[in-house]
Formats: structure tokens, C-alpha cells, sequence
């Protein structure tokens, strides 16, 4: 085993937020290291679906939410690179009466807040947008910042940036041993030492392990979301667009293909890295994008692929510091809806590292948040 390699900060996890965090950390100057046990972005964060999602996010992520889509409007500029971002919007579309109740009942809770990014639509105003959606749709949501970018060139930008700035990204390095040693961390791998005073765990699907070692007890589960894209097709929606109650969320690229998603959750196994699909799950996510927009029913399926995400019961994220041990983090378990937020979690790590604190209020998301309160 060679020398022990230290730095200020030692980052696990090489998906957007492990990446951003580095890149955040670099910027201020400040030394990291990021571990990745595969290569950065295999996972999660280089086979979502690159959704840049303001619209119907949890009330505990909109501030987040929000300062992540700033972030996104400059963000080629800012990492000299091409994430693939375009603003297109998105619209939930409303498929009845009660899709409407929904909405109604969201936008009085959201501008009761202050929140006014939201807009419903009317069924002509539905129309107006999206001319091929079915006729029985009777109006939806937009939010017109929203739209998506490329996940795999999304968090390899925030990598090269990162390196430019003294980062350094080690892959096939898979975590081992983490302990404590007077006041700096000490993590193993098969063939290398590291050493930081300040660790961060972002390590997607694997980081309840991680969390583990560091001390912090977590209920997060993980599952491997699917998504389908199809050959390529005559234009016919320009807007990202989901539903209000149904599993459908697609995007039509530039290039004519379309991107199908909704949620549905294929076969994970995390101890051997592999996914399987569940392709009556898949059939069923092709029937609801027929269902909201017919013309899809002309659409070739042209691949498959699942993904490991890490998930909360709540669906909200682990974001903030560990409630067991000093100067460790945590930035995991984003539930299928992290990537958007990867700019801002960069920033809010390097934040809690450098000035202890952070300009968000961080508590639904603590770690801790299950356990058993005691009287």
C-alpha cells in the first residue's frame, strides 16, 4: 500500500452531488479528494432522466429547489462546458376533473407560501402548448423555468471543472474501512489510504454503508427506476411533460427521440451492481404515454435501461451534517429527483465544510429524522 494521500475534504460518491461538492470545494480553495468505487457517473447520476424539475416539488425543497434553477440557467457558462440544458418547460398534465382538484388545492397551499411559479392551464390553454395531448385531458401546471439537461454530461462538467480547479477524482476506488484517527478521518480501500479532516458521504444506493461506518443509523432503501427512449419521431412536443395522478413523465429531444419515464422501479441488486428490467412495468408507462398523447402509439422503443437510486420513506433526501460523529456530511437518498438539485448541494457541502452552517433550512432532511424521539 502506498502513502497515505490526504486533503482538506474526502468526498465518496462521484454522481452530481459528489462531483458538485468537489467543484464547489475546489473553487474556494480548498483540497479534495472524491472516491468513486466505479466510474463518476455511473449510476444515478449518468442514466436518470435528466429532469430539471421546479414543478410539484416537496414544500421542504422548493427554496432549494429554486436556487438550484437559477444555478441551471448558468451553469454552461459558469463550468465552460455544454450540460446539455435547454429550458423548455414542464407541464403536469390533468387528465379529469379530480387531476384539476389537485392542482387547485396545490396552488392555494403554494401561493399561500409565496410561491407563484406554478401556473394551471386551461384545457384550450393545454391545447395551446401541446396540440397532440388527447382530447379527454382537461387542462395541467406548468412551471416555465423548468426543462432538463444530460445527466452524463451534466456531472462529468462538474468533474473537469473541479479538476481544473486541484480536485481529484480516484475511480475503482471502493470504500472499505472509515475510522476516526485523532482529529482526521482515515478511509481504506483494497489498495490506498486517505486522510481528510472533513468527510462527505454522497454515495447514492451505497450510502446507508457508508453512513454506517461514519456512525449514523439511516432507513434508506434503493430500487433501479426505468426508463425507455424510442427511435426518433416527427416533432410534437416541445415542453417536458408528466401528469398529475398517472405514472408518465417523457421529453421529446431535439433529435426527435423521446425519453419515457414515470417511475416505474425495476430489479436492483446492489451486491453484484446490476439492474434487471420488468418489462410489464415498461409496457405499462408505454400505455400511459398512448393514453395522454396518441400519437405515441406510432412510436419504436429503441433501448431500455435501469439505474440505483437510494430513497428516503419520506421521498426527501439526507442533506446536513452527521448527528454521531464531527466534520462528516451527508448527500444521499434524492429519491429519483436529486439530479436537478446537484449544483445547489455542491454549494450547501462546501457551505457546512468552510462556514459551519447554511443559508437553508436543512432539517427536514437530517438523517436522524426517524429515529424514535425519546420523552
Amino acid at each position: 500500500m502506498t502513502a497515505i494521500r490526504k486533503s482538506d475534504v474526502l468526498v465518496i460518491g462521484g454522481g452530481i452531488q459528489g462531483s458538485s461538492t468537489a467543484y464547489h470545494l475546489a473553487q474556494r480553495g480548498i483540497s479534495v479528494v472524491v472516491l468513486e468505487k466505479d466510474t463518476v457517473s455511473r449510476h444515478a447520476s449518468g442514466v436518470n432522466a435528466g429532469g430539471i424539475r421546479l414543478l410539484g416539488r416537496n414544500i421542504a425543497e422548493v427554496e432549494l429547489s429554486k436556487a438550484a434553477m437559477h444555478m441551471w440557467h448558468q451553469l454552461d457558462d459558469e463550468l465552460d462546458a455544454d450540460t446539455g440544458f435547454r429550458a423548455r418547460s414542464l407541464i403536469n398534465v390533468a387528465a379529469d376533473e379530480a387531476d384539476l382538484n389537485t392542482l387547485r388545492s396545490r396552488e392555494q397551499q403554494m401561493h399561500g407560501l409565496g410561491y407563484f411559479h406554478e401556473v394551471m392551464l386551461d384545457q384550450q390553454e393545454l391545447r395551446e402548448r401541446l396540440p397532440h395531448v388527447a382530447d379527454h385531458c382537461v387542462g395541467g401546471v406548468v412551471s416555465e423555468q423548468d426543462g432538463y439537461a444530460i445527466p452524463f454530461h451534466s456531472t462529468q462538467a462538474f468533474r473537469i471543472a473541479a479538476e481544473r480547479k486541484g480536485a481529484l477524482f480516484c475511480e475503482g476506488e471502493q470504500v472499505q474501512q472509515i475510522r476516526k484517527v485523532g482529529d482526521s478521518w482515515l478511509v481504506s480501500t483494497a489498495t490506498q489510504q486517505y486522510q481528510a479532516e472533513h468527510l462527505v458521504n454522497c454515495a447514492g444506493a451505497w450510502a446507508d454503508l457508508i453512513s454506517v461506518m461514519i456512525g449514523d443509523n439511516v432507513p434508506m432503501s434503493y430500487s433501479a427506476p426505468m426508463l425507455m427512449i424510442t427511435a426518433r419521431m416527427p416533432h410534437f412536443a416541445t415542453p417536458v411533460v408528466g401528469a398529475v395522478s398517472r405514472p408518465l413523465s417523457f421529453k421529446q429531444f431535439e433529435n426527435g427521440t423521446v425519453l419515457i419515464g414515470g417511475g416505474a422501479k425495476g430489479f436492483a441488486d446492489r451486491a453484484n451492481n446490476t439492474t434487471r428490467l420488468d418489462y410489464s412495468l415498461l409496457a405499462s408507462g408505454a400505455h400511459n404515454a398512448i393514453e395522454f398523447f396518441p400519437i405515441m402509439k406510432t412510436a419504436c422503443i429503441n433501448r431500455m435501461w435501469s439505474g440505483l437510486e437510494a430513497y428516503m420513506p419520506d421521498n426527501l433526501p439526507v442533506i446536513g451534517k452527521s448527528v454521531r460523529s464531527e466534520n462528516a456530511y451527508h448527500a444521499f437518498a434524492f429519491s429519483a429527483h436529486g439530479f436537478q438539485l446537484g449544483p445547489v448541494i455542491g454549494q450547501v457541502m462546501t457551505d457546512l465544510i468552510s462556514e459551519g452552517s447554511s443559508r437553508f433550512d436543512l432539517d427536514p432532511f437530517k438523517i436522524n429524522r426517524y429515529e424514535r424521539k425519546v420523552l
